[in-house]
This record gives C-alpha cells, sequence and structure tokens, in this order.
C-alpha cells in the first residue's frame, strides 16, 4: 500500500491537467508537512461534514482520526489496512482532497458534488462508484422521504458521501465492527453491508405504503373528498420508490458478474446474492404498489362520476318536480283570471256601457265566466298541465 501511496509523486497527465483544471497552480511544497498544511485551513468544515474517519487492519479499528489530514496520514504509514471515511454533505475543497489522495475519477467526483443522480454503478480502474437511493417512512406525516449516498470503494478505502437524511450509516459502522471476520475481508464487504443495509430500510417503507394503501381503499368506499389528492400524491412517491429501487437489481447483478473475474470471496457473494434477492422482492412489491394506485384511481374516479351522476339525476328529477308544479299554478291562475276579466269589465259602473242595463246581462256574464273556465280548464286537462 505504501508503494501504491508513493506513485501520485510521478505525475499523470490526465489527473493533473485534470487538478489544475478544478484547484489553483500547486506550490512547491515541503516533504513531509505539506498535506498537514493544506487540509488544515479546512479543519473547521471536516469538523461539519465528516461524519467519522476510521482505519482498520485485519478487521480491527486501529485509530480514528479527526481530520482528513491525519487520516491520509496515517494511512501512509500503515503496512496494510483500510479507511472508511464517511461524509455528509461535504464541501467541494474535502471532495477535491479526496480526490486527489485517492486518485477518484473527476467524473464520478462530479457526481457526488451535485448529488441528485439516479442509481448507478460504476468501474473507474480499480475504483467503484455506486449511487444509492435510500428510503425511509415518515409516520407523523404519512410520507416517503428519500435520501441519497454515494460510495467510492478502492483496494483500501471506503468513501460514503450522504446527501440527506438518510440512510444512518452508524449502524452499519458497528454491524461491521462486531463481525470482524466479515470486515476482514476489505472494502467490498463494506459495500455489501451499505447495500443491505439500504435496502433493509426499504422494508418498513413497503410496510408503512401498503398501510396507506388500505386506509386510501377505505377513504374511496368512504367517498372522502380528499382522497383524489392522497392517491396522486402517493403515486408520485411510489414513481421515486420505483426509480430508487428497479435500478439496484441490475445493479447488484452487474457485481455479480464480476465475482469470478475480481475474485470476490464466496461467502461475500453468497451475502450478495441475498441482497440481490431481497432488492428483487421489493422492486416488484413496489411495482404492485402503483399498479394498485392506478386501479384504485380509476374506482376512484367511476365512483365519482357515479356520485355526480347520481347528482345531476336528482338535480333534473328535482328541476321537472318543479316545472309540474309552476304548470299547476299557471293553469289555476289562468283559470281563475277569466272570471276575474269578465267581472272587472262589468264592475266598472259607467251608464254608457253596452248591456249594462240588460236584462239577461248578469246571466250572461256568469254563463261567460263558466264556459271560459271549463274551457281552459279541459284544455289543461288534455295537456297534462293539471
Amino acid at each position: 500500500m505504501s508503494e501504491r501511496r508513493a506513485r501520485p509523486a510521478s505525475k499523470n497527465p490526465v489527473k493533473s491537467a485534470w487538478r489544475r483544471a478544478v484547484t489553483p497552480p500547486p506550490q512547491p511544497e515541503p516533504p513531509e508537512p505539506a498535506p498537514a498544511a493544506r487540509t488544515t485551513a479546512s479543519d473547521s468544515s471536516e469538523v461539519a461534514s465528516v461524519v467519522q474517519a476510521v482505519l482498520y487492519r485485519d478487521g480491527v479499528r486501529v485509530s480514528a482520526p479527526a481530520t482528513l489530514a491525519e487520516t491520509y496520514r496515517e494511512l501512509r504509514d500503515q503496512s496494510c489496512g483500510m479507511a472508511w471515511i464517511g461524509l455528509a454533505r461535504p464541501t467541494e475543497a474535502e471532495l477535491l482532497s479526496l480526490a486527489a489522495e485517492f486518485d477518484l475519477h473527476p467524473l464520478a467526483v462530479e457526481d457526488a458534488m451535485e448529488a441528485h443522480q439516479r442509481p448507478k454503478l460504476e468501474r473507474y480502474g480499480e475504483t467503484l462508484f455506486v449511487v444509492l437511493r435510500a428510503a425511509r417512512y415518515l409516520d407523523a406525516p404519512e410520507e416517503v422521504d428519500f435520501g441519497e449516498l454515494h460510495v467510492f470503494v478502492g483496494p483500501d478505502f471506503v468513501i460514503t458521501v450522504r446527501h440527506g437524511a438518510a440512510p444512518d450509516l452508524s449502524a452499519v459502522r458497528q454491524r461491521m465492527e462486531e463481525t470482524p471476520g466479515l470486515l476482514k475481508l476489505g472494502p467490498e464487504a463494506v459495500l455489501y453491508a451499505i447495500l443491505d443495509a439500504v435496502v433493509d430500510g426499504y422494508e418498513p417503507v413497503v410496510v408503512g405504503v401498503q398501510n396507506d394503501i388500505d386506509e386510501i381503499e377505505t377513504e374511496v368506499f368512504r367517498g372522502d373528498p380528499e382522497v383524489s389528492r392522497r392517491i396522486y400524491e402517493l403515486s408520485r412517491e411510489m414513481v421515486e420508490f420505483q426509480r430508487a429501487t428497479r435500478p439496484l437489481v441490475g445493479m447488484l447483478h452487474a457485481l455479480m458478474a464480476g465475482f469470478s473475474k475480481y475474485g470476490t470471496d464466496e461467502e461475500l457473494q453468497r451475502y450478495l446474492r441475498d441482497v440481490a434477492d431481497h432488492v428483487t422482492h421489493t422492486s416488484e412489491r413496489v411495482d404492485g404498489f402503483r399498479q394498485a394506485l392506478t386501479e384504485i384511481l380509476t374506482v376512484n374516479t367511476t365512483l365519482v362520476t357515479q356520485q355526480q351522476n347520481a347528482e345531476m339525476r336528482a338535480l333534473a328529477e328535482a328541476g321537472f318536480e318543479q316545472n309540474e308544479e309552476i304548470k299547476k299554478i299557471s293553469s289555476w291562475a289562468a283559470i281563475l283570471f277569466a272570471p276575474t276579466l269578465v267581472g272587472t269589465i262589468y264592475g266598472m259602473n259607467f251608464d254608457h256601457m253596452p248591456e249594462l242595463h240588460w236584462v239577461f246581462g248578469y246571466p250572461f256574464a256568469i254563463a261567460l265566466m263558466g264556459v271560459v273556465c271549463t274551457s281552459l280548464y279541459v284544455i289543461f286537462k288534455r295537456r297534462d298541465w293539471l
């Protein structure tokens, strides 16, 4: 390992060109104190973003340096060992420092800086770059929270860059330290443990989403007006969940395809196959959830349409009944208006009105009223207005 550490002193043209593009021109450095001096300026940021940096030898913790500079120095001094560096939302200077020390590919470093990457597995020489999307279920708001994890795996180092609250890798580190036989297998074993933790973290999310779907089904048939919004929000979360889980299946199969080429330990192969089985099962469950939500949304749309049709039918029936009542009222008003008209004309008390002093004037007026009212009644009755 010390030989590999000494190699960067001979300038690599591609790497040197990249360093010149992203960092100021290098100044002449003293032989040994230069790395410490370079990192001391960023010690305050390391305290904030370096979650933990630990060195292991033969599966046992050797030391836990406080800064990246100390980690580099102690790793150079060890004849054999592995560094596991965990960072949370690191600064650009820290990532560039790690890139220069461990010869990380600039494209992978750029992805780790920007975050918001899709899950993927890429190999740059001896270094694996893995992007994972972790998930956790929040009980109070009943929603799924997603985090992003970038992992650099090299011959003697593991670097984790976390964007978001999930996943918490302290339990993974504790598990590996409690099983030194597994940790002794090296960086690939740490990668397995991280993959296993991320995939295991999907299980509570699956359970929470299943409960949400059961509640939504009840709300749909209860006619809750807010259920459509909840279905839509959960469907969006399932799309994100699919984007997190589906690529993992191909990533793990790609890892398994390289078992023989890279000489992966047989025990570690079994562990990785187990993780692949779990993520395949989870991916299938998530696909099922999305299909179920689509069907529930269709059922809800049908029920809402039926309810709207029933309301429209009720309004139409109410309008028809109201129209019938108006017809009856109008018919009786017309019938009553006829005698009122005749009586009004004959009650104006003019001396020179025709038929005013006629002997048959009163019977004629009464008969006229009766004939008009009867005619109107017969007409309205035939038209079903009465």
